[in-house]
């Protein structure tokens, strides 16, 4: 063998010789990283797991690729749209199209209608022209709280129809229709149904008498009609006093709207009942105690409600004259502007100017029984000659004639003669007498039974276990009536 052949052979010697090398030095190097399962023999167990492992990896091989597949395919291709222009719709047919259609609002309290139709959007001329229609303004000038208006308006926004109701037994639907305004009417079945509630107060006789079944309507005609001359709502209420009610509901198409007609009442407190009874004398309907008696007194005594009384009855000095003179009456001060009512029913026998009085107004309430009311600023809806009720508005308070400031003068006259208003002794109203008080009394008397048995099945164990809110109803067999 040459030298340069044998050279060669050393040198691949040399590295073979260092692959040996490394390739020890790495396998001890990995054999203390791995595990000591693999460092020794496997057993049993070890071949268990790595079977395990084996036919898990397999499976998800197997699986992995479908869920792949499936979340991968194309979605199929969406619909597309094309917008094609239409030829506009003709003034005449566009008219015809219900656009935003009924648009139905509440009367909240404070509105107007100048302010229901400013909300739907329509002009104080479109709403004086549906006030002109007959029988319009008087159901329209008169909304209550809750009551409901409907206005119809194409897409062109003048109004079409509008809706309401004329009492609650018929709907009324005025179309205007160029310089027309046609109106129709709908007939809605009522049913009336005759009730009991009763209801024992211990925070207030307003939330007592919510649980119990009364409206808010029926809660007013119980404090401010029928028992606001007997008890004072303000101070002599207390825990524990009692009230019954029999009313007459209103339903219609499933919702009760009227439950205001009280046709009995009692009220417990301090001590002593009041009852109070519903009964058409004449053409108008009162409340009367059990012996027929008005629970209406003839007169108030303040035709102006929390005024200042400034000078009393009697003899003074005249702030303007400067002399002394008879005061024949009383003055209360108030702003200008203030209602004056009327004191009793009675009959406008003078409305006009007169002297010192200035503008004034003279009552004539029969049986020789006159009211004088002076300084008035303007006058109510009052003529000479037309039957007034109590409470109606005659007057505003101002300052003309000899005044030095607004108020009102009030004189109460028996026969002519002047009398002092704050202690003159009221003629009690006429009671029932005859015919009327059989009437009265054989209608009471059903009405006063159901009370009572109302109350002796609510308070029968009273004594032992007061309840702290007693509320009842009980229903008396319905009628159905229309309109």
């Amino acid at each position: 063998m040459s030298q340069p052949d044998h050279g060669q052979a050393r040198k691949q010697r040399f590295q073979e010789r260092l692959h040996v090398l490394h390739d020890t030095a790495l396998h001890r190097k990995l054999k203390q990283h791995l595990p000591a399962a693999f460092n020794e023999r496997w057993t049993r167990r070890h071949w268990i797991h790595a079977s395990l492992f084996a036919t898990i990896g397999a499976l998800a091989a197997t699986i992995v690729p479908g869920f792949s597949n499936a979340i991968d395919a194309p979605l199929p291709s969406a619909h597309s749209t094309l917008a094609l222009p239409l030829p506009p719709l003709p003034p005449a047919r566009r008219a015809e199209v219900p656009g935003d259609s009924w648009q139905i609002l509440r009367v909240q309290r404070g509105q107007t209608l100048s302010d229901l139709f400013e909300v739907a959007g329509v002009p104080a001329t479109v709403m004086h022209r549906v006030l002109d229609h007959p029988g319009t303004r008087e159901a329209l000038t008169r909304l209550r709280p809750g009551t409901e208006i409907a206005f119809d308006l194409p897409v062109n926004g003048q109004l079409r129809t509008i809706r309401f109701d004329r009492d609650a037994g018929h709907r009324v639907e005025l179309s205007l229709q160029g310089d027309q305004v046609r109106e129709r009417v709908l007939e809605r079945v009522t049913t009336t149904r005759t009730v009991v509630a009763s209801g024992e107060i211990r925070s207030s006789l307003y939330a007592s008498a919510l649980k119990a079944g009364l409206s808010p309507s029926a809660i007013n005609t119980m404090t401010d009609e029928i028992f606001k001359y007997d008890i004072d709502f303000s101070k002599d209420v207390q825990p524990g006093d009692r009230f019954s009610v029999v009313m007459d509901e209103t339903w219609r198409e499933g919702e009760r709207i009227d439950t205001s007609k009280i046709l009995a009442a009692t009220f417990s407190t301090g001590g002593k009942t009041y009852t109070g009874f519903r009964f058409d004398r004449g053409d108008k309907s009162e409340y009367f105690d059990l012996n027929g008696r008005p629970l209406k007194k003839s007169f108030i005594r303040m035709p102006i409600p929390f005024a200042r009384l400034s000078s009393t009855f009697g003899s003074r000095r005249h702030p303007i004259l400067g002399t002394m003179r008879m005061h024949k009456g009383v003055d209360y001060a108030a702003g200008t502007g203030t209602p004056i009512m009327a004191a009793g029913d009675a009959r406008v026998q003078f409305a006009g100017t007169q002297r010192g009085y200035g503008n004034v107004v003279i009552l004539d309430h029969g049986r020789g029984y006159t009211t004088l009311y002076g300084h008035m600023s303007r006058f109510g809806k009052i003529r000479t000659g037309q039957r007034v009720n109590q409470g109606t508005v005659i007057g505003y308070v101002g300052s003309t004639g000899m005044a030095t400031g607004p108020h009102l003068h009030y004189e109460f006259r028996v026969n002519g003669q002047h009398r002092n208003p704050l202690s003159v002794t009221m003629p009690p109203p006429e009671p029932l007498k005859g015919a009327e008080l059989a009437a009265f009394r054989a209608q009471t008397a059903p009405a006063m039974a159901r009370i009572r048995g109302m109350e002796e099945l609510m308070y029968a164990d009273a004594g032992k276990d007061k309840p702290t809110v007693t509320a009842s109803t009980a229903t008396a067999p319905a009628g159905n009536k229309r309109g």
